[in-house]
């Protein structure tokens, strides 16, 4: 598991680790793994070209005290110095060692074969301001990479907010923990590859604010088939889903159930996609509905509601009566515009998870779609609080939020998955999770990393479509629960 930490939660780790460390130690070691980090991108050291952007904090001395080491080896070092004071110890460090400090706008970040991003550390937020912006925009526009000192500049270390200019690294180096902002977009988007440093700060950290599950955690999550398990062990999933004008829906979130490894699916609704869902799976037990109701359905263990059910007054009767059952409910789609008109239907007892993307999340809490997408943690999480369920935020990152336990995102996914129908099938996966036991949190979380792995198997690089996703979930099982049983690592 990956954890991340808030710039106040990485503050006053150091603190607690300096006041045991002599004066300096800790950047000392930062600036260490900053420089082999350095060195591993350059390939050659002598010789080559390395622009310092150093500004007024602590990161600032981290970067200086990194060239002087590369300087040392034989590299060409400059800095520009750019704030309004500069580290000293830092700054005498890497004069000593032959480097050189150099006027913005003097061509050193366009002669460059590295750029250094010491500009802000983890404590700024809001926009960049001059000359940091500048500097900022000069190094993305520049040949050479970027290497950012523990989080991109512009980027802010506790959400991943970008607001304005911003550094794209191809490389972050992050010292003792990683951020939060460099799990979840924007600033996820900006940080390249992230190299952990370790300074010792383990021990003084305290719980995360956000976790990454890995393929091992994953795989340690999802239910097994036993020898005396039978079809209604295995989870018994209620899909009520599609309509005359969106069949489609139906079809997909029933086979992402029966490929995720329910024991059964009863899918429940109206003549079109009744045909629809029979022709395309016919293991399904299937309710042809001519009034909305659930009567003669058949016991359950959890229900997937929603996806391209309409928003008429069939489809919130069929939403109600669900959501009066005593088994855990996923929403999506559909059932989750008619919550956002009628929050009442919320009051239950039993698990909800619900499974929306920015627009929707928009309609159940009135914030903005562009702010959701701008601070997509502080919005998933104030979501699951107010409406009292847990929140799968789907996205660029998409981040799973219950009332109080650390926010997970995912890191598995492809930019490909933006298409039509992926989520019916991520409804269906999390669907069969919560039918086997796994609780809303885990169900979500695990659904995320199946449904972004099948997406990335689905396409190896090219364009994808959602049965395809489907199709591809039992690899993406047999990958992460293969891998651990013939003993070879699970994917990180």
């Amino acid at each position: 598991m990956r954890t991340a930490y808030t710039a106040d939660q990485i503050r006053a780790a150091e603190h607690r680790l300096m006041a045991r460390l002599p004066e300096g130690a800790l950047m000392q070691r930062a600036a260490s793994g900053l420089a082999a980090a350095c060195a591993t991108m350059l390939g050659k050291v002598y010789g080559s070209r390395v622009t310092l952007l150093v500004g007024s904090g602590d990161n600032g001395g981290d970067a200086l005290y990194a060239g002087a080491l590369l300087a040392r080896r034989g590299a060409r070092v400059e800095a520009v110095l750019a704030g309004s004071r500069t580290h000293e110890a830092g700054l005498e460090a890497f004069l000593l060692a032959g480097g050189r400090a150099v006027e913005a706008g003097t061509g050193t970040i366009e002669r460059a074969d590295l750029v250094v991003d010491g500009l802000v550390g983890i404590g700024a937020s809001g926009a960049l301001r001059e000359p940091y912006r500048e500097l900022a925009l000069a190094a993305d526009a520049a040949a050479a990479p970027t290497v950012a000192v523990d989080v991109p500049s512009g980027v802010d270390a506790s959400s991943g907010r970008v607001e304005g200019a911003a550094v794209r690294a191809a490389l972050t180096v992050t010292m003792g923990a990683r951020k939060t902002g460099l799990l979840v977009d924007p600033g996820a988007a900006l940080a390249g590859e992230v190299e952990l440093v370790d300074i010792g700060l383990g021990p003084y950290l305290p719980d995360p604010d956000v976790v990454a599950l890995t393929g091992a955690d994953v795989a340690a999550l999802l239910p097994r088939p036993a020898a005396e398990s039978d079809k209604y062990r295995r989870g018994v999933v209620g899909v009520v889903a599609g309509s005359d004008q969106y069949t489609g829906a139906a079809v997909l979130a029933v086979g992402g159930a029966l490929l995720a490894g329910a024991g059964m699916v009863r899918y429940a609704g109206p003549g079109e996609p009744v045909a629809q869902v029979r022709s395309h799976w016919p293991e399904a037990v299937i309710t042809e509905l001519e009034r909305p109701s659930l009567d003669g359905v058949g016991r359950v263990q959890a229900w997937v509601v929603g996806p391209g059910l309409g928003t008429g007054d069939w489809a919130r009767e069929m939403l109600a009566q669900v959501l009066a059952s005593d088994v855990p409910v996923l929403i999506d789609a559909d059932g989750l515009t008619l919550v956002a008109r009628e929050r009442d239907l919320l009051g239950r007892d039993a698990p909800v998870l619900v499974t929306p993307h920015a627009g929707e999340l928009s309609r159940l809490t009135g914030a903005g779609r562009d702010e959701i997408e701008a601070d997509r943690l502080r919005h998933a999480r104030g979501a699951a609080a107010d409406l009292g369920v847990t929140v799968l935020l789907k996205g660029s990152t998409t981040v799973v939020a219950e009332p109080d336990r650390p926010v997970r995102v995912n890191g598995t996914g492809t930019a490909w998955l933006a298409t039509g129908g992926t989520g019916d099938v991520l409804s269906g996966v999390a669907g069969a999770l919560l039918a086997q036991g796994l609780g809303c949190y885990d169900a979500g979380s695990c659904a995320a990393y199946l449904h972004g792995l099948a997406g990335r198997i689905a396409s190896s690089g090219a364009p994808l479509h959602a049965a395809g996703v489907a199709a591809a979930v039992p690899a993406a099982i047999r990958e992460l629960t293969g891998r651990e049983l013939t003993g070879r690592p699970a994917p990180r």
